[in-house]
């Protein structure tokens, strides 16, 4: 795949890593502006490819009262002013047939949630629109068969897929990453390291998703050495009121720091 697919994306480097940031979920107007404009702050400083992230509704909820959006076409409208403010791209996840074709008009990228990557009607949908696709791995699946998901992008005339790996389910409430899996994958696509759901603690006793933030860091250097092409780290300015995973999200004013450490690790393994 070439990343120049994907419109108004900047600074693509094959020496560093590109970015899929920003909250989980689409929760205003406001709030998704504010992290916005800091996270392509700090991208347009470090010279970081960017992709903003934000889901315009969250249709896998452990349970029924869960937030699941604003509605469909606010989220989307808004996703669509961060990419005009902004000038960057946008990815938002999909889980209908139906969802491929409206929100390819708002936005650059479509994703694939890790539990519907092997639901061949959802792929084609999604890679019928022209938009490049990324697959997020099953944390049931193994990396060689997401060989299988990425040919089926290919096979609906669409040449640009991601993977994106969000750990492998590690007992029944715990997630690993095997970091043996990216460069099987690579052979395949562009890999992106998910830092943050790779730390999440699935479907606690009380319903909600746990998760283990301050093992962010950790994960995310192992990535970057083991040659992730990218990173998805979700981020909120006040995860602990987050509608959506702020169990496991990293707090806005810590991202620099943590992209600034990375990319100087970045920069130290290539001359090797």
């Amino acid at each position: 795949m070439d990343l120049t697919s994907i419109p108004n994306i900047k600074h693509l480097n094959e020496n560093n890593f590109f970015l899929l940031c920003g909250p989980c979920a689409i929760e205003g107007e406001e709030m998704a502006l504010r992290i916005a404009e800091k996270v392509v702050s700090i991208t347009e400083k470090l010279k970081i490819p960017y992709v903003f992230k934000g889901s315009f509704k969250k249709a896998n909820r452990s349970r029924v009262d869960s937030f699941t959006g604003i509605g469909d076409v606010e989220a989307l409208k808004i996703l669509r002013k961060v990419s005009e403010t902004f000038n960057v791209p946008t990815v938002t996840d999909i889980h209908e047939i139906s969802d491929a074709k409206l929100a390819a008009e708002y936005v650059d990228v479509l994703q694939i949630p890790a539990f519907l990557v092997r639901q061949t009607d959802l792929v084609v949908a999604a890679a019928e629109t022209g938009k490049t696709v990324n697959l997020k791995k099953g944390q049931f699946m193994s990396p060689e068969s997401m060989n299988h998901a990425v040919q089926k992008v290919f096979d609906s005339g669409n040449q640009n897929a991601l993977i994106t790996d969000r750990g492998t389910m590690f007992g029944y409430q715990d997630l690993i990453v095997d970091f043996r899996g990216i460069p099987t994958m690579r052979t395949y696509a562009p890999v992106v390291l998910d830092v943050t759901h790779s730390l999440q603690q699935p479907n606690q006793s009380e319903g909600v998703t746990g998760g283990r933030p301050e093992m962010i860091e950790t994960i995310a250097r192992a990535g970057v050495v083991n040659n992730v092409d990218g990173l998805f780290v979700e981020t909120h300015f006040d995860p602990k009121n987050a509608k959506s995973d702020g169990a496991n999200m990293l707090h806005l004013d810590k991202l620099e720091g943590l992209l600034t450490r990375l990319v100087d690790i970045r920069k130290t393994i290539n001359q090797f």
